[in-house]
């Protein structure tokens, strides 16, 4: 093993070493961005171009020297929402919200430390309790959850139903959380506004009463469960935030409930789901409800299937496995259609016992990649034969086509040559996944293994400091042993609370290199750096073991630097060969690479 101290910042950059003036504004922006929102928009607009211009100083070749990184992402995530929607948008800002600052401990379980459920029915019954007014499917899991949801959401709406489908986080705008009617787009930012100034009276009224602890998920949820019944949705798939039993969605009642569904129980958010395996599956086994249909997703170990069943049996709910013995589903190979890559699988299901169905789709061609998705795919497919066999109309034909149309962005989305050319990349695949899990990194690999099994491949990870991050470096150097890894920072949720630092983050690379006997080369901590020929500024210290791992950490680095800085170190390294850059950590850093493509 070879470690290299922090690199010194070159010569040229000494002016902007650290407490300089740039670095103090920097570390300013985040507490001071709220006063500024609230203050004027006008001011913060300015604040934004005179930062903006102070930070893209340049070297004597007219070359744009980046800094300004996680502020300046924030001011753009937050200028990328419509104006209109502004008002709104102040107004959750001025609510608790736990994705930026994390949740506390065993507020997802159902106990005395749990969210209180009270507060949310009382909002509700403020605003007329909107969510007794539609049909509902709740999706809840350690992972999957989201995709389940596109998925079936899809399917419904190739049959005609007008679905309303709720998930989170969003990668863009807010408006992502919300895809409502035929289309399945995002809700309009007309309909949202209104909806908000129509009830705001009353949203005003419960955060009074219960004394300002309602939180910016429960009032968001609220509103679109008020926004789903004023537009008469047939059907809506909601998907849990955090756990099950005690998570704002859980408060659909037995008989406006079609199903649940329960896609995988894993050890995240261990803290706050009760600190154990168990403990997460019966937090999440919390929104079954009595005589409704559940799905189970899966695969799930023995024990923790367990206690999903013994809940149901407690409640006379049937149950559904898309793990049965009579379900099979296999990839037969990985193609693409222009530049839009596909899997091509064969779906057959034939359940005989618990709720008795067949389907047999031999060739569906899947946009969502990997075994995992192909998973996810099994189990929306089976909640929508759960509800065939409830009496809802749902055809083989519609099944197919609302798999098959089904795509999000950021997981294990392979942007386009022209989306690379954006990021000052050519000549390089580059695939954009937000695994944050052992389990879905194992997934990721399985991607990267279908584009690229054994070409060279650079890594850019930024992750939450409440993940395992161990188990996650662990899992991708084992699965599919990466030749570069830039560790860099992106903020959560508009701030910085739950981002892990990139130094730590590469020690723990480091340390997960030493444990699987990888060889490592440590290129050191970053703050500030030059674009223009980048790699010579280690030539001293690589030598030429090309099996050697190189790591680098990049707090300061905006995510299309970060993309560039693996680039140029993987050609150093390896050649002119073509070669993959995988994008990972967290759904945040997927939507700062899809941001910085559509800025540009």
């Amino acid at each position: 093993m070879i470690r290299v101290p922090s690199i010194p910042i070159p010569a040229s950059f000494r002016s902007l070493r650290s407490g300089s003036l740039a670095d103090h504004y920097n570390s300013q922006i985040p507490t001071r961005l709220y006063c500024l929102r609230q203050e004027s928009r006008k001011t913060m607009l300015g604040c934004r171009r005179f930062l903006t211009s102070f930070c893209n100083i340049r070297n004597g070749s007219g070359k744009l020297l980046p800094f300004l990184s996680l502020s300046q992402h924030r001011l753009n995530s937050t200028l990328i929402e419509d104006p209109k929607l502004h008002d709104f948008l102040d107004y959750l800002e001025q609510l608790k919200n736990y994705e930026r600052i994390g949740v506390p401990k065993d507020a997802g379980t159902d106990s005395d430390d749990g969210f209180d459920l009270g507060r949310m029915r009382r909002l509700l019954q403020r605003l007329g309790n909107p969510h007794s007014r539609f049909k509902a499917v709740h999706v809840a899991g350690t992972k999957g959850k989201g995709s389940t949801a596109a998925f079936l959401s899809n399917i419904l709406r190739e049959e005609g139903y007008l679905v309303g489908c709720y998930t989170s986080p969003h990668l863009l705008t807010i408006r992502e959380r919300i895809s409502l009617g035929r289309s399945g787009g995002p809700v309009s930012v007309e309909l949202l506004r209104n909806l908000f100034y129509h009830i705001k009276g009353s949203l005003d009224l419960s955060i009074e009463m219960e004394g300002g602890a309602l939180t910016h998920f429960e009032v968001f949820t609220a509103l679109v469960f008020a926004l789903f019944s004023q537009q008469g949705i047939d059907v809506a798939v909601i998907e849990a935030g955090l756990g099950g039993a005690r998570d704002a969605t859980n408060v659909l009642c037995s008989t406006g409930l079609a199903a649940s569904v329960i896609t995988s129980i894993g050890e995240e958010h261990l803290s706050a789901l009760g600190g154990s395996l168990e403990s997460i599956a019966m937090a999440k086994s919390g929104i079954i409800k009595p005589g409704r249909p559940v799905v189970i997703g899966g695969p799930l170990q023995p024990h923790i299937e367990h206690i999903i069943r013994s809940k149901a049996s407690s409640l006379n709910s049937p149950v559904l496995s898309a793990c049965d013995a009579g379900v099979k589903s296999i990839t037969r190979f990985f193609g693409r259609e222009e530049e839009t890559p596909y899997q091509c699988c064969e779906i057959h299901i034939n359940i005989k016992e618990d709720i008795p169905l067949f389907l047999d789709l031999p060739d569906v061609k899947l946009r969502m990649l990997g075994k995992h998705q192909l998973q996810n795919a099994v189990t929306a497919t089976c909640a929508a034969l759960c509800l065939r066999n409830e009496g809802w109309r749902i055809s083989d034909v519609s099944i197919q086509a609302g798999l098959e149309k089904t795509f999000l962005p950021g997981r294990g989305q392979y942007l386009t040559k022209k989306e690379a050319e954006t990021l000052g990349l050519s000549g390089v695949s580059i695939v954009v996944d937000g695994a944050h899990t052992e389990a879905s990194a194992k997934g990721l690999i399985e991607i990267i293994k279908m584009e690229n099994p054994d070409g060279p491949l650079a890594l850019v990870v930024s992750m939450a400091s409440d993940k395992d991050h161990m188990a996650f470096a662990m899992q991708l150097l084992t699965g599919r042993m990466p030749n570069v890894v830039v560790l860099t920072e992106t903020s959560i949720a508009g701030g910085r609370f739950r981002t892990v630092s990139a130094s730590n983050l590469k020690d723990v690379w480091f340390r997960a290199a030493t444990n699987l006997g990888i060889s490592v080369l440590d290129l050191g901590t970053i703050n500030q750096w030059k674009t223009d020929g980048f790699p010579d500024v280690f030539s001293g210290q690589m030598n030429n073991n090309h099996s050697q791992v190189l790591l680098i950490a990049l707090p300061n680095a905006l995510v299309g630097d970060s993309l560039q800085i693996a680039d140029e170190l993987l050609r150093y390294r390896t050649g002119q060969k073509p070669h993959l850059i995988a994008v990972t950590g967290s759904l945040h850093i997927a939507s700062s690479v899809l941001l910085a493509v559509s800025q540009n």
